[in-house]
């Protein structure tokens, strides 16, 4: 795991520099800036794969880290990382793949509509476009791809304190990538769909604590 983070460690810096900027600007409540970091399962499109390659349909990990700022009480908006390891189903030919993309999301505050009976319940769905990379391992390593995706969820928050809240997040990452060879850059590699079912937590970066005193 320690490497994985290693690895996209320059994205994940990227990601708090402007978590950062957006903090430096703020003098908002705790709901206007955060922080979120979510680990979980993926399940990758059959559709997605050259013929007789397949994948598992639980795969882990799956990792998210993301900054959200409510520029509106009801409507703000994410950038967020992601990053997905899926591999081949048993008796199938064998194969590794990162799944990596970057996302700019709309967010929408959606607890009028769930009408929650708790104060500590909230949904946010979410909505955007992004940029997937494919990196095949092992025998596949040079079977690279990149395309534009669309991306669509929503999250599901519990509040533990006035800046701290737990949430799951269903999403699914929808690819536009164009036909490939399979010779020549399709195997072991993937151009299809993502489900990912996140568990994470929303970390306050604004609010009155921050403010001048």
């Amino acid at each position: 795991m320690f490497s994985i983070f290693k690895i996209y460690k320059n994205i994940y810096l990227a990601i708090c520099f402007v978590a950062y900027s957006f903090f430096g600007f703020s003098q908002g409540n705790t709901s206007t800036i955060k922080a979120q970091l979510a680990l979980g399962i993926n399940n990758p499109s059959s559709g997605g794969f050259v013929r007789d390659f397949e994948s598992k349909p639980v795969n882990s990990p799956s990792i998210n880290l993301g900054v959200q700022y409510m520029f509106k009480p009801k409507l703000g908006a994410k950038l967020d990382f992601g990053y997905n390891r899926f591999s081949n189903l048993n008796n199938t030919p064998e194969f590794k793949v990162n799944y990596t993309r970057l996302n700019l999301q709309l967010v929408f505050d959606a607890n009028e509509v769930f009408n929650f009976s708790s104060q500590r319940l909230g949904a946010y769905p979410h909505i955007g476009p992004g940029l997937s990379m494919i990196k095949p391992l092992g025998d596949y390593t040079q079977n690279n791809l990149s395309f534009l995706n669309g991306m669509a969820g929503i999250e599901f928050h519990y509040g533990m304190s006035e800046t701290l809240s737990l949430f799951v997040d269903t999403s699914y990452i929808v690819g536009f990538g164009k036909e490939f060879n399979p010779v020549s850059e399709g195997y072991g590699s993937f151009n299809g769909n993502l489900l990912t079912i996140n568990f994470g937590l929303s970390i306050s970066l604004s609010g009155c604590y921050f403010c001048e005193q």
